[in-house]
């Protein structure tokens, strides 16, 4: 599949949207739109096939159910590998499995440009500090909507939309050349890395006795009791609400 120049540009844009700081869709619709099964899907829109995309998308996703960012540090970009991940896996027809493999390193490459991003910010606020003692509220806000937003969108949307327009065809050459052994090598280091995202997962949640077992019912329940992932879901949400409810009654 060819990606066009327009599609490469909007996934670039994209991209921009997913970084915490931007204003035109809020600190919180950067973070929710950054998680790979949103901004998977909305890739899966720009280059016509939304379903790949959320499927690409959420198998991305498993990499990063434990991940936080706490403290201004990112530890790895969900957002680049989602969007990148999910547009170069489509493009070269790729499978899920090995979409996580080409989305690790691109969430290294992510942080680093995280961190330019946050340090050449300190020139940002700096100015505003200087027109905050002046009183001067036009030039703060023009510092913080303008200089800051224009760097943002300059190194993020371009190397992005550089990398899916310039690399789709090279994935594709590097899939052709690996296919066979080697690819189902790599898928199946692919399939292996979401254990990494659910053991982090499990970390956070392990904050009470007992926890953990209703993380193994639940597997049980949906590989041997031939009921979906919805009806279990729903299920879990009531019984952890009765559950919560009979248990806390007396803490709260």
């Amino acid at each position: 599949m060819h990606i066009s120049i327009v599609q490469a540009i909007l996934l670039g844009l994209l991209y921009y949207l997913t970084n915490n700081g931007t204003p035109w869709v809020t600190g919180l619709g950067s973070v929710s739109i950054r998680q790979p099964i949103v901004c998977g899907a909305i890739t899966g829109l720009i280059l016509g096939d939304v379903t790949q995309g959320v499927i690409i998308g959420a198998t991305i996703n498993t990499l990063y159910l434990g991940f936080v960012n706490a403290g201004g540090t990112l530890p790895a970009d969900a957002g680049i590998g989602g969007i990148v991940g999910t547009a170069l896996a489509i493009s070269s027809g790729s499978t899920a499995e090995a979409a996580i493999a080409i989305a690790v390193p691109l969430g290294v490459l992510g942080t680093m440009i995280w961190t330019l991003r946050q340090t050449v910010n300190i020139y940002f606020v700096h100015k505003m500090d200087h027109y905050a003692l002046t009183g001067d509220t036009k030039k703060m806000a023009f510092w913080q909507l303008w200089p800051t937003q224009i760097f943002a969108c300059l190194v993020t949307a371009v190397p992005v939309a550089a990398l899916i327009y310039l690399g789709a065809p090279v994935v594709q050459g590097v899939i052709d050349m690996l296919s066979g052994t080697p690819l189902h090598i790599l898928s199946v280091i692919g399939s292996v890395l979401p254990t990494i995202g659910i053991a982090m997962l499990l970390k956070t949640l392990s904050t009470r006795k007992g926890i953990r077992l209703f993380f193994v019912l639940g597997f049980f329940l949906m590989t041997y009791s031939g009921l979906s992932m919805l009806v279990i879901a729903i299920f879990a949400g009531i019984f952890a609400y009765v559950y919560g409810d009979l248990k806390f009654k007396e803490e709260v």
